[in-house]
Formats: structure tokens, C-alpha cells, sequence
């Protein structure tokens, strides 16, 4: 089988650019990690970078490894993410949303509460973390919220909440593996994404005052999708200014520039 060594400042990094290298999707590798990124919390890299062995699968008739990109027959391939919390890194694809009640092992997951299924897995990682913690669910129209309650919650939330979001995602994956249809589970502690939100916010505001008396355009650090959202929605109706967003995931990052008089 054909094998590729690729590095990167994470490990989802290294796996992005031996992908692109042979310019195929996930599903047509598999992926062992080498050597892990500079140890740190959740989001912290030293100068280490990661490094990965990409191995090409054989197609699904038998034959030799092709570096042709083969779609799914019956789902659209996802990339793979990878979610570092504390110094382990998971490797995962999001699951498919339907179930194949004609497969044994898919059928044993139904009858199951997903709610119920992320609940566990939060509690079990809380007490992993030498946390004990409760959690309850507050179901809404478009997604549901798993509230997180407890002493020393600071652990789970991490640097400017990167462990909650590594946990959210996990917590989707847990959850949508019991359910037949597509759940969409946000996670919160301590209601930190409204302060999360009101930070951004006078971010945002303090940052277009400054763009407007030096006419010059800021670069903010890379954020998650949903937080540049907030920046973008909070400046959109600035008349003087504007946003648009730069680069590739996960070091994407909004630009507040002048507009032009």
C-alpha cells in the first residue's frame, strides 16, 4: 500500500496536508499519528509539530491503492476532525444520520435515549477529570442545550472554551450515533457562551473604534466558525466598517477594515 508522512502544527493539520498531497477524502485512508504536538492543554502548541502516516486503502473492488478520490455510495464523505482534550487526540468522522436497522451492531443502538447516551459520556469524562458533575438537557426548536453544573468547572471549559467545544463535538458524535435522525447538541457550563458572546461583542465594538481612527484594517487570531459569526453580526450594521473573513480552517480569521468613504 502506497504511505505518505505528513506534519503540521496539530495533528488535524498534518492529516489536512497529506490529504491534499494525494488529493483524496477521508475514507480512502487510514491514519496513524507518529508523533504528537508539543504537549499543552487543549489548544496550546509548542515547537513540535505533529506528524502522521497516511496509508491509501485499497477501492472497494480489491485493487491496487488509486489516489482518484472515490465519493461514497451511500453517504457524502465528511472530513475527519481531530479533537485534542488535555494531552489525548481522538480521531473521528461524524456518523451518518440514518440508521441501518437491517445491520445487528447498527441495531443495537436503537431504543436507546440519545440525550441520555451524551449525558453519560459527560459524566464519565467529568469524573475522568475529577469532576462531579450533573448536567441537564434544555431541548429548543433548532438544537438542544446540555447545561453542565458542578465545582470547578473551569477545567471543562478551557482556554477561551476550546475543551468545550472539543467536548460539544464529541458530545454530538455520542448522541447522533443513537438517533435516527440528525441532533444538533450545544454545550455549555456556567452559561459561558452568552459571557463568551459579550466578550466578542466589545471586542468587536472596541476594535472597529479603533480601525476607524487609524484607517487601518485588523487582523483578529483565528476563531471557530461560530465566533466569527458573532463578530460579523455584531459590525454588520456598522456603516463605517466592515468584516470578511480570511484563510483556512482552523486558522480562519476575521478582518475589520474601513470602508471606503
Amino acid at each position: 500500500m502506497s504511505k505518505i508522512v505528513a506534519t503540521g502544527k496539530t495533528i488535524e493539520d498534518a492529516v489536512a496536508q497529506g490529504l491534499a498531497r494525494w488529493g483524496v477524502s477521508q475514507d480512502r485512508v487510514s491514519v496513524q499519528v507518529l508523533s504528537q504536538p508539543s504537549r499543552g492543554f487543549l489548544g496550546l502548541f509548542g515547537v513540535k509539530e505533529a506528524k502522521v502516516e497516511l496509508t491509501l486503502l485499497p477501492d472497494r473492488a480489491g485493487g491496487e491503492s488509486s489516489v482518484k478520490e472515490v465519493p461514497p455510495t451511500n453517504a457524502q464523505a465528511v472530513p475527519a476532525k481531530v479533537v485534542q482534550i488535555s494531552n489525548t487526540s481522538v480521531m473521528t468522522q461524524e456518523p451518518a444520520v440514518s440508521m441501518d436497522t437491517e445491520n445487528p451492531d447498527t441495531a443495537s443502538l436503537a431504543g436507546k435515549d440519545p440525550y441520555q447516551e451524551a449525558i453519560t459520556f459527560l459524566i464519565e469524562t467529568g469524573q475522568a477529570m475529577g469532576l462531579d458533575i450533573s448536567v441537564e438537557v434544555e431541548k429548543g426548536k433548532d438544537f438542544t442545550t446540555l447545561q453542565i453544573s458542578g465545582a470547578g468547572l473551569g477545567l471543562m471549559i478551557g482556554r477561551r472554551g476550546q475543551t468545550l467545544d472539543a467536548l460539544q463535538y464529541l458530545a454530538n458524535i455520542v448522541a447522533n450515533r443513537y438517533s435516527d435522525s440528525y441532533l444538533r447538541i450545544v454545550l455549555d457550563a456556567e452559561n459561558f457562551r452568552d459571557r463568551r458572546k459579550k466578550t466578542l461583542e466589545d471586542l468587536a465594538e472596541r476594535l472597529a473604534g479603533r480601525v476607524l481612527k487609524t484607517r487601518k484594517e485588523i487582523v483578529l487570531e483565528p476563531m471557530p466558525a461560530a465566533e466569527r459569526k458573532v463578530i460579523h453580526a455584531k459590525l454588520q450594521s456598522n456603516g463605517a466598517v466592515k468584516t470578511y473573513s480570511k484563510g483556512e480552517e482552523p486558522n480562519r480569521r476575521v478582518v475589520i477594515t474601513p470602508k471606503s468613504s
